[in-house]
């Protein structure tokens, strides 16, 4: 169960998205001022938190920046102004996206799944991603297997990370275009199929029965190493 941070001053408003969102299986914890939404991320750890400009203690503006200085959970501003440069602003300073009041319950929820989503497939840039029998130097930019480097190209490279970084977990044939490839990528999805061919060739003690990379029907690729 996804856990939302509803940070807003306005207790009606508060009590309606609450309800709203915990009717759609959403853990909810609220704040009614920046200081208390500053204290609640750390205590709490959400998952998302969708966050009001105009706050009493500390103005969203302030939490945000706050909050980035020591998390990445994505942030929905919950904004009344619709001033272009609020809107960039806010983006500037960290925020995923955001909002104008008055908003569509409908389209709060469809940017806060989204925002999940996205938070779902995040994967690490630095450090090393272990992986059973293979190793990610992410600063290096290297694989190796059984301690022995494996050469892939920056779009294996790329493909490899995200099974890893997500090990165990069925990742949908949509998610690794759209991490690896790009949103606006256009074309056949036959073609992440062949990359993985080509991976499982190279880090696969059998390419024609893989172990590491295995396919989950209906859905997509899931590494298990």
């Amino acid at each position: 169960m996804s856990h939302v941070l509803l940070v807003d001053d306005e207790e009606p408003l508060r009590a309606s998205l609450s309800y709203t969102l915990k009717r759609e299986g959403y853990d909810v914890s609220c704040a009614e001022d920046g200081p208390s939404a500053v204290r609640l991320v750390r205590e709490a750890s959400p998952d998302v938190i969708l966050l009001d400009l105009m706050l009493p203690g500390l103005d969203g503006m302030e939490v945000c920046r706050r909050v980035r200085s020591f998390s990445d959970v994505p942030i929905l501003m919950l904004t009344a102004k619709d001033q272009e440069i609020d809107k960039v602003l806010g983006l500037e300073i960290g925020a995923d996206d955001y909002v104008t009041k008055p908003f569509s319950t409908r389209e709060l929820l469809a940017r806060t799944k989204a925002l999940l989503r996205r938070t779902a497939t995040r994967v690490p840039v630095q450090g090393t991603l272990p992986g059973g029998p293979l190793s990610m130097d992410l600063d290096r930019h290297e694989v190796s297997r059984n301690g022995e480097l494996v050469e892939l190209s920056p779009r294996e490279f790329q493909l490899l990370k995200m099974l890893i970084a997500h090990a165990g977990r069925a990742l949908s044939r949509e998610d690794l275009i759209s991490s690896v490839w790009g949103q606006e990528f256009m074309g056949d999805l036959k073609t992440l199929d062949v990359h993985i061919r080509w991976l499982r060739e190279k880090v696969e003690a059998d390419p024609s029965s893989p172990e590491l990379i295995v396919t989950v029907r209906g859905i997509g690729y899931r590494y298990d190493g």
